[in-house]
């Protein structure tokens, strides 16, 4: 009987890890869609120290890269970033055009809770959104109930798109 129940355990241990991924959209289908199904090539934006002390104001952590890359064709700029939720990496898309957010999808999640940020409701207050002198959104975006660090994360990558949109630009 005990190994059985150790064998349920262990299952469930195992298959929660593995459920807990969900894969929205791939990195190369965010990128057909941004681009009306002709992505550029990537570029690469590298990280010198001055970028990398306002990403750390941004995140609120380092970013343990040297370079980023990016996808770019006229104002338009494609993103994909990942911050973690509470414990593991959120992978999202985030589309850029004229300095405003144009779109944020999450590719994927991998989190035990906290889902609903994938869904349109929540990610379409970002659109339209920019940054202000202090690098924080110009307007305020809706919480979730039980989603509190997803929600975080996909606010700290918005102002991360918009600031590296900057970057690009300079």
């Amino acid at each position: 009987m005990k190994a059985i129940l150790n064998s349920l355990c262990l299952f469930c241990l195992l298959s929660g890890s593995v459920m807990a991924e969900q894969v929205y959209q791939t990195p190369s289908e965010f990128l057909q869609q941004a681009f009306d199904g002709d992505p550029p090539k990537p570029a690469v934006l590298w990280l010198n120290k001055e970028r990398q002390k306002v990403i750390r104001e941004i995140l609120g952590h380092p970013l343990r890269q040297l370079r980023l890359r990016y996808w770019a064709r006229g104002k338009r700029s494609a993103w994909i970033l990942e911050e973690i939720g509470k414990e593991h990496p959120i992978t999202t898309g985030i589309v850029v055009e004229d300095g405003r957010i144009r779109q944020i999808r999450v590719l994927t999640y991998r989190e035990s809770r906290g889902y609903e940020v994938h869904n349109a409701f929540f990610t379409d207050q970002f659109k339209g959104a920019g940054l202000d002198q202090q690098l924080k959104l110009d307007r305020p975006i809706d919480g979730i109930s039980g989603a509190t660090l997803s929600v975080r994360a996909l606010t700290k990558l918005a102002r991360l798109a918009l600031y590296l949109d900057r970057q690009r630009s300079s």
